[in-house]
């Protein structure tokens, strides 16, 4: 049985700590053999036997996943704990608290009766907002919450049906006997991190010059802006090659053209070519204005996520901005993505997004395993986002009208393959991993 639950546990833990450099597991109970850390998936595993042992390399570019298990249930000061640890964490570091719930309690007294487990019974619970409560106060935030463990031993079919279905039933995934929290550090750079501006075009010839008239300043000086065209017919790469050198000397740019199809295409080839420490997407038909580029830097700078997400469904649009079908599909998905990711999103199609190019080297390991299903990035990019728990934060902002051109979205065969990749994000991700 206990095997079985451990297995489940770091299942659960392995969707992020496999993209970790190193998982130590901090201040073990008396009771702990090493099941659930060998159960995990991650290339370098130890143990430190107190948190003062730790010594984690301060540099935020390195990802250290720090385990506790059941810590918090043995511990009469929460809060303590947690600024000890947080003491120790950099930007880049990721706690994974295994938080066991009353419901477990009955289990663990069996287990101590039939002599399969030793040490005290938890005893201390805390619900998710007391927890969120003690996290804030110690400059510590929850990116990812999973439930995990409904039925603790292995009947065949019974068991996976269970563990695997019942983590995605709202209210009844409230009685899980387990909880997995991932949980970052709210921490603000020493430097103004440089950044990387990526514009695909295709087809956009008559809006790019205004996205340079209208770049505003930033924080840094440090900005590169990259245009990346593919298989445009009006000549947009043309006008970029002459924008390039009227408006190099006022911006770092550089211009590249896709061998693919497809805006998420374009992206990857703009990502894999910036060399600054964000990323973000300015799309090139300007409906996101690029005046508002700096407050996804500034947010992302003054610590309020690791993954800045423009939201355009806060305040009322321009008229024809986007058609009612358009509108209706788009609040649609970021409901349907809402419940899939276990967070709120507010809008899951806005094409500017902002993260750190480390991180989105992860991403890049990440898609590696999960697979190619995306054509736009979207939706790419907020999954890998939740499971990685970079810490996804909405933006709000006015969506406008385009002026030139017209849209390269197709509402029925495009709002069908998003739906496709809606249910398979949550047959990957919403389900549990039973």
């Amino acid at each position: 049985m206990r095997r079985y639950v451990y297995r489940l546990l770091g299942a659960e833990i392995s969707a992020t700590a496999r993209f970790c450099d190193r998982l130590i597991q901090v201040a073990p109970l008396e009771h702990e053999d090493g099941l659930l850390l060998e159960s995990v998936d991650c290339h370098d595993k130890s143990v430190a036997r107190t948190i003062d042992e730790l010594e984690l390399p301060a540099e935020a570019a390195d990802r250290t996943g720090l385990l506790l298990n059941g810590n918090f249930n043995a511990s009469s000061d929460i809060q303590e704990m947690l600024q000890q640890v947080r003491a120790k964490m950099s930007g880049g570091s990721r706690l994974f608290a295994v938080l066991y719930t009353p419901y477990a309690h009955a289990l663990f007294r069996l287990a101590n009766w039939l002599g399969i487990r030793k040490g005290v019974l938890p005893s201390t619970f805390v619900t998710e907002t007391e927890l969120n409560s003690m996290l804030k106060l110690s400059g510590l935030e929850a990116v990812r919450v999973r439930p995990a463990i409904f039925l603790p031993f292995w009947i065949p079919l019974i068991s996976w049906i269970l563990n695997t279905v019942l983590p995605a039933v709202p209210l009844i995934n409230r009685f899980a006997m387990a909880w997995l929290v991932v949980v970052r550090a709210v921490q603000l750079p020493q430097t103004a991190p440089s950044l990387s501006i990526i514009i695909p075009a295709r087809n956009e010839r008559g809006n790019l010059e205004a996205a340079l008239q209208r770049m505003p300043t930033f924080a840094t000086s440090n900005v590169e802006i990259i245009f990346v065209e593919g298989n445009s017919t009006d000549g947009t790469w043309e006008e970029i090659q002459r924008l390039v050198k009227v408006y190099g000397h006022r911006w770092k740019l550089s211009s590249y053209q896709q061998l693919g199809r497809g805006k998420n295409d374009a992206v990857r080839v703009g990502f894999a070519k910036a060399t600054g420490d964000l990323l973000t997407i300015l799309d090139a038909d300007l409906t996101m204005p690029p005046e508002l580029l700096p407050r996804f830097y500034d947010a992302w700078r003054q610590g309020h996520g690791g993954f800045i997400n423009g939201n355009r469904l806060v305040y009322p649009m321009e008229d024809a901005a986007m058609r009612h079908l358009n509108l209706l599909g788009n609040k649609f998905f970021a409901k349907a993505l809402s419940y899939v990711l276990g967070i709120r999103v507010g809008d899951s199609l806005c094409g500017t997004k902002l993260l750190a190019r480390r991180d989105y080297e992860r991403l890049v390991q990440w898609r590696a395993i999960f697979g190619e299903f995306d054509p736009f990035g979207d939706f790419e990019l907020l999954f890998a986002a939740s499971e990685l728990a970079l810490g996804i934060v909405d933006l709000p902002i006015r969506y406008r009208e385009r002026t030139y051109g017209t849209t390269n979205i197709s509402r029925f065969r495009d709002g069908w393959l998003l739906l496709k990749m809606t249910v398979y994000g949550f047959c990957r991700l919403r389900l549990g991993r039973g």
